[in-house]
Formats: C-alpha cells, sequence, structure tokens
C-alpha cells in the first residue's frame, strides 16, 4: 500500500527579495519540508537578475522583477499579488525559515475564519549556522520578540489591534487584499505601508487573529537602534499615516528620534518637527550586529 499523496494547500506564499540569496535558499528549503505543501512560491526580485542555483521548494515557483529605489516594498508586494493564483495569500519575509507546519497551519486557519491571520516569529542569534538545522533545534535557539503576545497554543485566538500586524509572517484571503487595493503605493522606502495595510482591513471589517503552529523563524542579521538609516522615510511614511487615519505609527522609533534630539514630536502633535538629521557617525554607531530585536 502507497500513502495518498497530501494535496497542496489553496495557499501561494509570496517574498521579496534583494540580496540575501542565502536566506532565500533556507526559505525554499523550508517549504520542501511542508507537511502540506503551498500551491506555489511567487518571489518578486527587487533587483536586476535572479539569484542562481535556487533549490526546489516542492511547490511551483513564479518569479518576477519589481525594479525601483529605494526598495519598493509596497510595490513589489502588489505585484506579487497580482500574480499569485491562490485563494491564500502567505507573506513570508525572506529572513523567515518557514516550520514544517506553517503552510497548513495558516490554511486551516482560512478554512475555519475569514480574517487576517498572524504567525509566531522566532528570532534566531547571531551564531546560529540555519542550514541543517532541524526545526527540533531552530524551536530551541529562537527567541519570541518581547514586544509580541504569545500565540494560542491551539486553533485561533482572536487580535482585538489589527495593528499587530507584522510583515515578516502573515496571510489573508486574496479578495480581502484586492478588495482594499492591497498595499498603498504612495509609502516610499522603509516603514508604515504594513499598518496601512492593518487599518483599512480593519475598516473593512476583516477580523484578525493569532495562529497556532504558523512558526517561522527569523535568520539574523545586524540592525540599527533606532534605525536610522531608513530615518527620512520614516518621518514621511509616519506623516502620510497620520493625515489618513488621524493617529500616529511607528511611535517607538519615533520616541527614538526625539530622545536622540532629532525631531520635535508627541503622540498628540499634528504634525513632526524637524531638528536635525542623523549624522554619518550617529548612523554607524546605531548599528547593533548582535542585537536579536529591532
Amino acid at each position: 500500500m502507497t500513502d495518498t499523496p497530501v494535496p497542496p494547500a489553496p495557499a501561494s506564499v509570496l517574498t521579496l527579495v534583494r540580496g540575501r540569496s542565502d536566506r532565500l535558499r533556507r526559505l525554499m528549503g523550508g517549504l520542501a519540508r511542508q507537511s502540506v505543501s503551498p500551491r506555489e512560491l511567487v518571489i518578486a526580485w527587487m533587483q536586476p537578475e535572479r539569484a542562481p542555483d535556487l533549490p526546489d521548494p516542492k511547490c511551483p515557483v513564479r518569479h518576477l522583477h519589481v525594479p525601483g529605489e529605494p526598495m519598493p516594498l509596497a510595490a513589489a508586494r502588489n505585484r506579487a499579488a497580482e500574480a499569485a493564483s491562490g485563494d491564500l495569500l502567505v507573506f513570508l519575509d525572506v529572513d523567515c525559515i518557514p516550520s514544517p507546519g506553517l503552510v497548513a497551519a495558516y490554511a486551516d486557519a482560512a478554512r475555519a475564519e475569514r480574517g487576517l491571520f498572524l504567525g509566531e516569529v522566532l528570532y534566531l542569534p547571531p551564531d546560529a549556522a540555519a542550514d541543517g538545522l532541524d526545526p527540533a533545534t531552530l524551536d530551541r535557539l529562537g527567541r519570541a520578540h518581547p514586544a509580541r503576545p504569545p500565540v494560542p497554543a491551539s486553533g485561533l485566538r482572536r487580535e482585538p489591534d489589527a495593528g499587530q500586524l507584522w510583515g515578516l509572517s502573515f496571510a489573508l484571503p486574496a479578495e480581502a487584499w484586492r478588495a482594499v487595493g492591497g498595499m498603498d503605493e504612495t509609502y516610499v522606502g522603509y516603514g508604515g505601508e504594513e499598518t496601512d495595510l492593518a487599518a483599512r482591513l480593519a475598516e473593512a471589517r476583516l477580523p484578525t487573529f493569532w495562529v497556532a503552529g504558523a512558526r517561522a523563524y527569523h535568520q539574523h542579521h545586524p540592525v540599527h537602534v533606532p534605525p536610522l538609516q531608513h530615518f527620512s522615510a520614516i518621518l514621511a511614511n509616519a506623516s502620510r499615516f497620520r493625515a489618513r487615519h488621524g493617529r500616529w505609527c511607528m511611535t517607538y522609533w519615533l520616541d527614538q528620534f526625539r530622545a536622540a534630539g532629532l525631531i520635535a514630536w508627541n503622540a498628540e502633535a499634528p504634525a513632526i518637527r524637524l531638528l536635525r538629521s542623523p549624522s554619518a557617525d550617529e548612523i554607524a554607531a546605531a548599528l547593533r550586529p548582535d542585537a536579536l530585536f529591532s
């Protein structure tokens, strides 16, 4: 007797890439180990050429090129979603290795509810050589972000704050994405576009859920604390969000900029007043090679 093949989930996995081809290869290796394969992997390349010698993720792969400077994050997600054929869109950051149950967990969630689904992300330390590590070892090495609530032990848990959406790992029905127009491409550069999407989905009455079992492992890279290399984009995108929604996003970073004497701002302020831009030395000093979290 032979085992009956498990049919693929009605889910398209989408990822964006500029550089970091080693991270992409590990993501694809994780997809090859899924208990239920996705319908496809869609890769939006924010660079002229795709990386060579990619592994087989055990599902069809679609490639598309999305040019632009600075990194066209919102546009790349929109182009990837337009190219996807699945009923469920699973967005996975290129730094993330999916656990074997991630696709199945998101697919089960979509069968149970119509919603915006958030998965757990564990952060790997700098010295974790992710190649060849089994999920049990990744579970042992990974650390949950201290600012994120724990996921449920099983099933789904309703999340009242859609702003908990973090772009590393999330899923939603393709029709819900299309209904709100996807991501707003007027958010240029880093920051704000994901929170804006979450706010518009909440306005459209799409509920948000944490999903048990949709775990991913974030491969370490150095971070800036605060993210001064994205200073101008964060100010512009936070102001754009405030004009649309009447409240601020990225307040944690804005607080850090204020504390550094770069801006005059508070949560009740109608606008950000620029005091000065960070110097090259300040940006370099903000780099934290060993920090797990930003």
